[in-house]
């Protein structure tokens, strides 16, 4: 049996690793995807006001706090029985879909890019962010570094700062948005973020579907696995970030389940590997069968890839016509390359660049009415959002005066961890060959790569602390089965 270890993993927000063990024909026998590292950020809310708790979580990650703080806003609107005004709604909604041209924009240009513009087995010297830019020009490169600047611009503006924001109130918001100067600079930047965003679509036409080789690999490498998706969908079925209801579809594309996101529990729940500090949340009707695809086993995903699976379209006119242009390519029915993951990406990157200038130029936005004063006793309460990386959950539970009792945070990389680790087996068994003495490093970029479409973000999805930091080490027989383990 031999072990071949990537060690770390690049392009990725947080740390993994991977083992592959091949066996003495040289085939791949498994895949090992681990997550060592570990945060906690649950175990540190207990005992907290609630309402600190979308400035606390968000700390997890300094990459999607964003997210977490409006999850964590909307659970404690659910805590206090309290409805927001509908201008706080719509400029919570204005700061996240800000915050998902950000997101989107750092990851298909400097995480993903590489892999497709200057090739998946290029030299890894040149395979970053500067040898994209090297390969698509200096004025391009300029152009990503400013509409980044400009969506962080946005959220700066609306949540007090750009990362770590303070601006979510059980209720409301902290802040209106009712300054002239502010309410014209945020429809400069969206007016031109728009236009960023049909750049974007025409650069993925230029230099990914213009290449069959790159299509190829999308949808005829070792990169198609078929399983449940999940997304939120408004009362039209389109996709919403905010607010909506969830969908799960199966892997023929029939309805499976749609429900209010308060109900996850009744649906949703999770498993743990002793070789992962991330969990696997599985389809609770199905029970937990291991790392299987298929419409029997209940493994589902959640991310770009899945919210377009599970939608009818998207509810702004340019990202819908791109909507309709990517089934016509891929497949009416779900689609199941998970590389097209980046498609779905910069689809989306269109929308919030759309939905966000509808509404800066919507009059209620920048209402002066943007907080309901709770009066209620705090109890519980579940906020739940779609991240740039798929569905968050933030469930919290409090004592009568608003401490907390409990708090629970399922994240878009634990949803889809099931989803990785399978792709990341999938991968190495169609990428390595029986009786190749040498594994290459372009080999193991594009085994990389099929976690790399999640957009994974380790650092906030480990968030369970079992209360000590265990470390162990097991040892695998040639048969794969554990021969002994060594723990401290």
């Amino acid at each position: 049996m031999k072990k071949i270890t990537v060690d770390p993993i690049t392009r990725l927000e947080g740390h993994g690793k991977f083992d592959i063990f091949l066996n003495d024909s040289g085939e791949v026998e498994n895949v090992y995807f681990q997550i060592p590292e570990l945060r906690g950020i649950e175990k540190f809310c207990e005992g907290r006001p609630v309402e600190e708790l979308p400035r606390i979580t968000q700390r997890a990650c300094g990459v999607c706090p964003g997210p977490h703080h409006m999850a964590g806003t909307k659970a404690c609107d659910g805590v206090y029985s309290v409805d927001p005004p509908r201008a706080a709604k719509k400029l919570r909604e204005l700061f996240l879909s800000a915050h998902f041209i950000h997101s989107h924009i750092a990851h298909f240009y400097a995480l993903a890019a590489p892999d497709f513009v200057c090739g998946p087995a290029s030299d890894p010297a040149q395979r970053h962010i500067l040898g994209v830019v090297a390969k698509v020009g200096l004025e391009v490169g300029g152009a990503v570094i400013k509409a980044r600047s400009q969506a962080q611009r946005i959220q700066a503006i609306i949540g007090g700062k750009s990362t770590h924001a303070v601006c979510g109130l059980p209720g409301g918001m902290s802040k209106a948005l009712t300054n002239k100067d502010e309410i014209a600079e945020i429809k400069k930047h969206c007016t031109e973020l728009v236009e960023f965003g049909k750049f974007t679509l025409k650069l993925f036409d230029d230099v990914v579907l213009a290449n069959k080789t790159y299509v190829d690999i999308i949808l005829n490498g070792p990169y198609t696995m078929r399983t449940y998706y999940m997304g939120m969908v408004d009362d039209q079925g389109r996709v919403n970030f905010y607010d909506g209801k969830l969908r799960i579809i199966d892997p023929d594309g029939k309805q499976w389940a749609l429900f209010d996101p308060r109900n996850y529990l009744e649906y949703i729940e999770e498993h743990v590997e002793a070789w992962s500090y991330l969990k696997f949340p599985f389809l609770k009707s199905f029970g937990w069968k291991g790392l299987n695809s298929g419409n029997d086993y209940g493994i589902y995903r959640v991310a770009p890839l899945a919210r377009l699976n599970v939608a009818q379209g998207m509810a702004t006119p340019i990202a819908h016509e791109a909507f309709q242009k990517y089934f016509s390519v891929l497949g009416k029915g779900p689609v199941h390359a998970t590389l097209a993951n980046h498609w779905a990406r910069v689809i989306e990157l269109m929308y919030a660049a759309e939905r966000s200038l509808e509404l800066i130029n919507d009059p209620e936005t920048t209402s002066a009415e943007v907080r309901t004063i709770p009066t209620a006793t705090p109890n519980e309460g579940v906020g739940v959002i779609e991240a740039p990386r798929g569905t968050l959950f933030h469930h919290y539970k409090t004592d009568e005066k608003g401490f907390v009792t409990r708090c629970n945070m399922l994240v878009a990389t634990g949803n889809n961890n099931a989803a990785i680790c399978m792709s990341v087996r999938d991968a190495a068994r169609g990428l390595i060959k029986p009786g190749v003495s040498a594994i290459s490093e372009g080999t193991l970029n594009m085994i990389e790569m099929a976690f790399r479409a999640y957009d994974p973000c380790f650092g906030c999805a480990t968030h369970n602390l079992p209360g000590q930091m265990p470390m162990e080490v097991t040892v695998h027989g040639p048969d794969g089965k554990v021969v002994s383990r060594l723990g401290r």
